[in-house]
């Protein structure tokens, strides 16, 4: 699948200001604020943007930090990252694969099975609830 594009007003239409703002302006919600920081329900994390799966909760944990964090993403093809030196300091962005939606950050300071913290936005995110069996 080839990448989404997509103009602001378009982005604008489809996203509600919150969203907008953490994806397509690069914006960070404020820590303990968004809808999935303290989240623990089984499902699929999903692009708010363009759905993608991003990420399980199953790799979800609790950071501290206040917004949802995660030790991996599905899988590596789900993500992409680049150097973010915004705010007068050096981090790695987040990126959706398919629509170049701002996710959040990552960081080194995570759990032993991958030393990594994707710590990302609620904004950028849609939980796809698993089915109870």
């Amino acid at each position: 699948m080839g990448k989404i594009k997509k103009s602001e007003e378009e982005w604008r239409k489809t996203l509600d200001p919150e969203s907008f703002k953490v994806t397509r302006e690069k914006g960070t919600e404020k820590p303990f604020t968004g809808l999935y920081w303290n989240c623990w329900e089984s499902g699929v994390y999903r692009c708010v943007c363009c759905g993608k799966a991003l990420f399980d909760s199953s790799a979800k944990f609790d950071a501290g930090c206040g917004w949802p964090s995660f030790s991996s993403p599905v899988s590596e093809e789900s993500i992409e990252t680049q150097t973010d030196t915004s705010w007068m300091m050096t981090r790695t962005e987040v990126i959706c694969s398919d629509c170049g939606a701002h996710l959040g950050h990552v960081f080194e300071d995570g759990p032993e099975l991958t030393g990594l913290r994707y710590c990302i936005n609620s904004a950028a995110l849609k939980l796809e609830k698993k089915m109870e069996e």
